[in-house]
């Protein structure tokens, strides 16, 4: 079956699945066996696949929406178009627009751009619509929104580091995992893994703010700020912004003798199938070295030959460190 055989109802049918679909993914009692039949409805059809990543884009703008109250929408059918794809996302989104939405870049709701980038395959250096410069790391995805008032960056996985273009009165956000950066114009860099998140400031101001609490913390160049899902502030404290934490803008890991505990995170960022740690023990033991991004799976497997550690796998297939037992002095 081609796109081009669909009748207008099986077209439509398809959008329907893609919408549900794109709810349960989200939603948190989606099953194990809800994510394989996801999967295989994936990958049935080209067109599963495209109007997937069509809704996937308007969740994300409809995330960040003002929440009103539910008003009577008419929206006219108009096939295969932007316009109905945009109603069914905003119901999913439980937001209700008036249908003049289409002036909601007056009203600070819609952007007037939406840009998507990745690096599945390597370091990118990107321009954002404003003239921001951002370099991806290994394994980064991010969107940008320029809105009205402001202009927003969801970074959804992996590290960045941005040159933001100066612009007071259109401030520039952040948002990752559980918090948000705000900034009108500076040089950072800022890292997520899991619901981890490091920001580093390197020139210029920003304020670090939690989506659970309010007020927010201010950092000056040369500091540090992280945070996880649940914190109420962000854990603040002075850094070197040395070439050791920006060493992936030249494709470098480098692992300053730290407690494997403290490593793992920013070596699991590169794998497909993160390792984990046996008990406390092994997370103590400490690791150093300069690595290639490109190369991290091989660095896994040599581990047991330069620490006192070896490999098991867990149930679910990923690796596990378990340290080596010390053998008890004679007597």
């Amino acid at each position: 079956m081609t796109e081009k055989s669909l009748s207008e109802a099986e077209y439509d049918a398809i959008t329907d699945a893609a919408a549900h679909w794109c709810m349960r993914m989200h939603a948190h009692d989606c099953t194990p066996a809800e994510r394989q039949a996801f999967e295989q409805w994936h990958d049935a059809h080209s067109l599963h696949a495209f109007e997937y990543a069509a809704m996937l884009e308007i969740w994300d703008v409809a995330d960040h929406l003002p929440r009103v109250e539910p008003t009577a929408v008419v929206v006219p059918f108009t096939p295969r178009s932007r316009l109905r794809t945009y109603a069914i996302a905003a119901a999913i989104s439980l937001v209700a627009l008036p249908l003049a939405a289409f002036t909601g870049w007056e009203a600070g709701w819609l952007p007037s751009s939406y840009e998507h980038y990745d690096a599945a395959n390597g370091l990118r250096q990107v321009t954002l619509g404003d003239g921001s410069q951002v370099e991806l790391n290994l394994g980064t995805e991010l969107v940008y929104s320029n809105y009205k008032d402001q202009r927003r960056v969801t970074l959804k996985k992996g590290e960045a580091f941005f040159k933001v273009s100066h612009d007071g009165a259109h401030p520039f956000i952040v948002h990752a995992g559980d918090g948000q950066v705000r900034v009108t114009g500076t040089q950072f860099n800022v890292w997520k893994y899991e619901d981890h998140v490091r920001v580093m400031l390197l020139q210029g101001s920003v304020q670090i703010s939690s989506d659970r609490v309010h007020g927010s913390v201010p950092l000056t160049p040369g500091m540090q700020a992280s945070y996880r899902q649940g914190d109420a502030t962000p854990s603040v404290q002075a850094i070197n912004p040395n070439d050791t934490a920006l060493a992936w803008r030249q494709g470098k890991l480098i692992l300053d003798n730290l407690a494997l505990a403290d490593a793992l995170p920013l070596i699991n960022r590169y794998l497909n199938k993160p390792v984990m740690l046996a008990d406390a023990n092994t997370g103590a033991i400490r690791i150093g070295g300069i690595y290639n991004i490109t190369e991290v799976n091989n660095l896994v497997p040599s581990l047991p030959k330069v620490l006192p550690v070896y490999l098991t796998q867990n149930q679910d297939g990923n690796p596990v460190l378990n340290s080596i037992p010390r053998k008890a002095p004679k007597s």
